[in-house]
């Protein structure tokens, strides 16, 4: 079954474009995983630097692996510098 990652960042006054960056190179690194479907990134209507990239995987397993990966580790760890809190995550099955 597809399921769905939210993954919120709250990024520091004045990081976004450095951030940016990131979540581009996330992508395409995520884009050549099994399992890989789809992703977008949101920021806040409210707080431009709230920050939520769905992402879409054909198992929860796929993104497990991918999450869990250490090419995902680095970039993952480089983010840290740019964020006013922790990197939050939640998973949902498509349908019921």
């Amino acid at each position: 079954m597809a399921v769905k990652v939210l993954i919120k960042r709250k990024i520091k006054e004045g990081k976004l474009n450095d951030a940016s960056k990131l979540l581009i190179k996330a992508r395409y690194n995520a884009m050549g995983q099994p399992g890989y479907i789809s992703s977008e990134t949101l920021s806040g209507c409210d707080d431009s630097n709230n920050v939520l990239v769905i992402s879409m995987w054909q198992k929860i397993e796929d993104w497990d692996q991918w999450k869990n990966d250490g090419l995902r580790d680095e970039n993952e760890a480089a983010f840290e510098a740019l964020l006013e809190g922790p990197t939050e995550y939640e998973t949902y099955n498509l349908g019921l």
